[in-house]
């Protein structure tokens, strides 16, 4: 096996604690079923990802809001009230960011799935983004995870040798199409998880 030499991080979910719960959660007063009939019905992943692919949300609101009027209030709070979704950094998982960092021996990368129209809130709130050598925002590339394109497009943007790298998601479908060209990845759930899933690639400075 090749030597590792490259760390490629998917942010939400990984280092970044973002969940449309956060907020509504508020908006149902805590009626965790309605929460959810919502956001699986509704404003659902699939929408969202949608703007994460390069659509303006402005236009995804307003389509959303002529196909189901009569929850208006409701669709218009998930991007007014964006910010309110992003609880913070997960710590324990950008202590071992810092780590692998401060060892100096890895080239650290971040592929997200992100909306580029709100992309700068978390440059301005998660100062650890500044350790990274580069960041490919998906909706700055009108591509998403997991299209084979932007894993493709990350590779060759930043130089990396597939052979070398290892690339971190939560997301099963993105960590398998990953996979498919020939990516090594580790399915995240948790930092200590993690830990011993990079270790298991050789990576022994976290």
């Amino acid at each position: 096996m090749a030597k590792i030499d490259t760390i490629i991080f998917d942010l939400g979910g990984v280092l970044v604690d973002w969940n449309p719960r956060y907020v509504y959660n508020q908006v149902f007063k805590g009626n965790t079923e309605k929460v959810s009939w919502f956001l699986n019905t509704i404003c659902t992943p699939e929408w969202n990802v949608q703007q994460d692919a390069g659509k303006l949300m402005a236009v995804a609101t307003e389509e959303l809001v002529a196909q189901y009027p009569q929850y208006e209030e409701w669709i218009r709070l998930y991007y007014d009230r964006w910010g309110d979704m992003l609880k913070g950094e997960i710590p324990e998982t950008v202590k071992l960011l810092k780590d692998l960092k401060a060892s100096n021996k890895y080239r650290l990368y971040a592929l997200t799935n992100w909306s580029a129209e709100t992309f700068h809130i978390a440059l301005e709130r998660f100062d650890f983004l500044q350790l990274f050598e580069g960041i490919l925002v998906s909706g700055a590339e009108k591509m998403a995870k997991p299209d084979k394109a932007i894993y493709e497009l990350c590779l060759s943007r930043f130089d990396i040798d597939r052979r070398k790298a290892i690339f971190i998601d939560d997301s099963l479908p993105n960590v398998k199409a990953a996979e498919a060209i020939g990516l090594k990845s580790i399915h995240f759930k948790n930092a200590g998880q993690l830990n011993k899933g990079l270790k298991a690639f050789e990576i022994a400075d976290v």
